[in-house]
């Protein structure tokens, strides 16, 4: 009797631990076990794939392991260096980037520096005969000659006509005969007949060589008549349309007297730098002579 009591107890027990087993066995494993888990497997495919340690082909050195911590330390350094010199060059190729377009602006500028020096030029010029007061008209005797701040030059050996080419005679070349008229026009001090005879002349013969010499007469006999605002424009106009033309060195200079009669010293001396710095070593001997006078009145620096 006893002995089955205490069979039925133990049964009843067991019964009840049942329950409290089976939910133990599905419970699921915590992330550390799992961690421990994995370990232990990688540690076991180690094992029967590099029993001695390291792979056979891919170690490097006999007697370093393929991946030991100071291996991946100095793998790192060299990644990092590899990323600095990568960032070096990068600042570098900007750097250049910012270099060649500097260099490119500076040739497309010093590409229009000489048109601008031109137009500046001219806008001053303009500017100049605009706020300067329209000349006085003052009744005088014929006899008597406008006042002149310099005195009258003489003319260059170059302007004057060829022996024996005197007005009305007739030589091999008709072109040379027409300047010769507005020559001795403006030589005679006949301003306003000469002005139409050299106009004349440059319109009927536009390709002869002397038409640098007849721009530059026209605006000469402006300046002697006293119309110096027209003057200007005459010279700065035979430089501007062919600064390669035997007088176009003269329109700058005769520029620059015109200026100082408008009372523009400043600009005149602008005119005389264009002057030095386009032809430089290149104007005659005599020009340059009055050139340096010029400047000398100007007051230029």
């Amino acid at each position: 009797m006893t002995s089955l009591r205490l069979f039925s107890v133990l049964a009843a027990s067991t019964v009840a631990l049942l329950p409290n087993a089976a939910m133990a066995q599905r419970q699921p494993p915590t992330p550390e076990q799992r961690i421990e888990r994995l370990e232990r497997q990688v540690q076991e495919v180690q094992r029967q794939v590099f029993p001695r340690g390291r792979p056979a082909a891919t170690a490097g050195f006999s007697d370093e392991p393929a991946a030991t911590q100071s291996s991946v330390v100095t793998l790192d350094q060299r990644l990092d260096a590899v990323e600095r010199q990568m960032s070096d060059i990068l600042r570098q190729s900007e750097e250049n980037g910012n270099r060649l377009r500097t260099l490119e602006s500076d040739l497309a500028k010093a590409r229009t520096d000489q048109d601008q020096r031109l137009a500046t030029l001219e806008q001053r010029i303009s500017e100049a005969a605009t706020v300067a007061p329209a000349p006085t008209t003052v009744v005088a005797e014929p006899a008597v000659t406008p006042p002149r701040a310099v005195p009258k030059p003489k003319p260059s050996v170059t302007d004057v006509p060829p022996a024996g080419a005197d007005a009305g005679s007739t030589t091999s070349d008709p072109g040379e005969d027409a300047y010769t008229e507005g020559f001795r026009l403006w030589e005679a001090g006949r301003y306003d007949e000469a002005i139409t005879s050299l106009r004349a002349f440059t319109a009927a013969y536009p390709k002869h060589r002397r038409v640098s010499y007849a721009k530059n007469l026209i605006g000469r006999s402006l300046l002697d008549k006293g119309d110096a605002r027209a003057a200007a424009e005459a010279f700065l106009a035979n430089y501007r349309s062919n600064s390669k033309g035997e007088r176009a060195p003269d329109s700058l200079y005769y520029l620059g007297q015109a200026l100082m009669k408008l009372g523009q010293p400043g600009q005149a001396c602008k005119a005389y730098a264009e002057l030095d710095s386009v032809y430089a070593g290149k104007i005659r001997a005599d020009l340059k002579k009055q050139v340096v006078a010029a400047e000398s009145e100007a007051k230029c620096s």
